[in-house]
């Protein structure tokens, strides 16, 4: 009798997690080019994100509804499991770049690759599989996080679980904590899936022992 209520907080869950996945992906990588480029950046940059993360879930939501500009709703929930995102992404990106082999810079240098054009074509490509593994993390994480968000009017399956708290119903906290691990679940398959098809090299490395 709700199925149109529980695909319209999947839905919401859904976009929440993409939404701040993608935006925290989008800051993580510029601030990782940057401190790949002026290493001297790395660790206050670093810094300020792990204090981020530090932060319980809670308090933060309780700040971010306090202010005036962002209150109850989407927008608070957003900017806190952004906050979430980026110390995750932001070591992963740096590792994955400093593990480029330096002859592969070299051999793109003498090949005349301008230090963007490498920068796009060889060394965040080769990064690949260690930039997707910290978005699989951040991304089981915040569809974890986003449960909570339901205590700020966000939406998302932390709305029936809030509800089902309140009336003391298990039904809807249950449908709310299955349909969050099995989207985390398929949404970690989906990024290991992403990585089959994005690092063949990798494929073509792998041993052939299976049939020993």
């Amino acid at each position: 009798d709700h199925l149109d209520d529980i695909r319209g907080y999947l839905f919401q869950h859904v976009q929440l997690t993409v939404t701040s996945v993608a935006i925290g992906f989008a800051i993580s990588l510029v601030l990782g080019l940057v401190a790949v480029r002026w290493r001297w950046t790395y660790e206050p940059l670093a810094g300020i994100c792990s204090v981020l993360y530090a932060i319980p879930s809670l308090a933060l939501f309780s700040v971010l509804i306090s202010i005036p500009s962002f209150g109850l709703g989407y927008r608070s929930a957003v900017v806190a499991l952004v906050s979430y995102t980026l110390l995750i992404l932001l070591r992963n990106i740096v590792t994955g770049l400093d593990s480029v082999p330096a002859a592969t810079r070299e051999a793109a240098d003498g090949m005349g690759f301008e230090r963007w054009r490498r920068m796009l074509q060889v060394d965040i490509p080769l990064a690949a599989p260690v930039i997707i593994a910290g978005l699989r993390i951040a991304t089981v994480t915040t569809v974890g996080l986003v449960t909570v968000a339901g205590l700020v009017a966000a939406g998302g399956l932390g709305e029936l679980i809030t509800e089902g708290l309140g009336r003391s119903f298990p039904t809807p906290i249950v449908v709310g904590a299955v349909l969050s691990i099995a989207l985390a679940v398929l949404l970690d398959l989906a990024f290991l899936a992403l990585e089959w098809v994005l690092t063949p090299w990798a494929r073509a490395r792998a041993p052939r022992g299976s049939d020993q």
